[in-house]
């Protein structure tokens, strides 16, 4: 039986969730034969199990990623690698982040539930299964790879590392003053917090890179062909598209530098650069949101309309900490949470489009439609067979063919 491009790729991610178990678990058995005994604390331990979740994960997604871009992409010349191995180093260092911070966690909050001395029988055993779900799943996601699976990510890692931190901190009263306390020391806690915001930061530039590229690839697939359906409420050329996609840009990419500014410069031996980076994060926040019907009228109203209100609950939040009503440490997270959650939808908006135009470009292929009510009408059918197909089950042969 011949399998189609889903069904090979969950295949694939049960080969790669076998190889992973299996190198990860013997590895993780020799590591806590053969270590020294200075490695066998439990927070290096720990780290050399989240690493090998995060090798495994990695090196599944970039055999993933590899064989979905041969597949895909015909782009001549050398272009085509370079990007493709630009993209692939991005996504490695997103995924490695990801995996090697929320194992981390998951292997700390074991240890803290079990306790030490019967949590260590079950550590290669854990090792092995977390090995083999991150590289199932990263291998599958890189096959099917877009904004809004890059988006997801985000959040993932940067609680994972948030929480790992203030798990591990020797300051109990962090909370009472603000996040920046967290890492605004040389312990473990600290340094596990700053890297957070470093890599989450990177992470944003990266996601916000692949984002743009989708809208930038819209747009030219609408103006170069005139056939092709219009975005609704959008024209065809859009004033000064190129101005408003490099200010979208440039605002994304501020944010992700705030972030990385916040984590590598620490407020006592740095206060004034740190003050910058923290107090300018909000303010860019604040004018991406208020600014994004502009810079991005491809989106829904909906989204506009989430973005105004999440700016509108930072800003209570922010009046309610100056009258003395909340703590600041409150703010900060609401504020991150709002951020993080309104990435997610900006990401998942801008996959939706990707999705919409690769139907009707399919749609167009298939039937030679040109004309925009024709098109979209082509579509809807489209989408109701599909529709109907899924609830009445596969089509059974007639009685008529020998």
């Amino acid at each position: 039986m011949n399998m189609g491009r889903h069904q090979r790729a969950e295949s694939a991610g049960l080969v790669s969730f076998l190889c992973s178990a299996i190198i990860s678990g013997v590895g993780m058995m020799l590591y806590m034969d053969y270590a020294s005994a200075i490695w066998q604390v439990s927070m290096r331990r720990f780290m050399v199990c989240a690493a090998f979740v995060a090798c495994c994960g990695v090196v599944s997604f970039i055999v993933g990623y590899v064989h979905r871009s041969r597949v895909v992409s015909a782009t001549p010349g050398l272009l085509g690698p370079l990007r493709r191995g630009i993209e692939i180093l991005a996504l490695s260092i997103v995924y490695a982040a990801t995996l090697f911070l929320t194992s981390f966690m998951l292997f700390s909050l074991a240890n803290s539930t079990m306790g030490t001395s019967l949590f260590t029988d079950y550590i290669p055993a854990l090792t092995a299964a977390f090995s083999g779900i991150s590289g199932y799943i990263t291998f599958v996601q890189a096959e099917l790879m877009d904004a809004k699976t890059l988006a997801s990510l985000l959040p993932l890692f940067i609680v994972s590392g948030v929480i790992t931190a203030s798990m591990t901190t020797n300051d109990p009263n962090w909370f009472r003053n603000n996040f920046s306390q967290l890492g605004d020391r040389t312990t473990f806690a600290a340094r596990m917090f700053n890297a957070t915001l470093i890599v989450g930061g990177v992470c944003v530039i990266i996601i916000s890179y692949f984002a743009i590229s989708e809208l930038i690839a819209t747009y030219r697939v609408r103006f170069d062909n005139p056939d092709v359906l219009r975005t609704i409420h959008v024209g065809y050329k859009i004033p000064r598209f190129y101005f408003r996609i490099g200010a979208l840009t440039v605002l994304l990419l501020l944010s992700g530098l705030c972030f990385i500014g916040i984590g590598l410069f620490r407020y006592t031996p740095h206060p004034l650069i740190h003050n910058v980076f923290a107090r300018g994060l909000p303010c860019i926040m604040g004018l991406l949101l208020i600014s994004l019907p502009w810079l991005a009228p491809q989106l829904s109203r909906t989204m506009y309309v989430v973005s105004d209100i999440a700016l509108l609950a930072a800003a209570i939040a922010g009046i309610s900490w100056i009258m003395g009503h909340n703590t600041l440490t409150n703010v900060e997270a609401l504020a991150g949470m709002l951020f993080l959650g309104w990435f997610i939808v900006f990401s998942r908006q801008i996959a939706a489009i990707e999705s919409d135009r690769i139907q009707r470009q399919l749609v167009q292929r298939n039937t030679g439609i040109t004309n925009d009510f024709e098109l979209e009408q082509a579509v809807r059918n489209d989408e109701q067979l599909v529709f109907e197909s899924s609830l009445q089950g596969p089509l059974r042969p007639s009685h008529h063919q020998e």
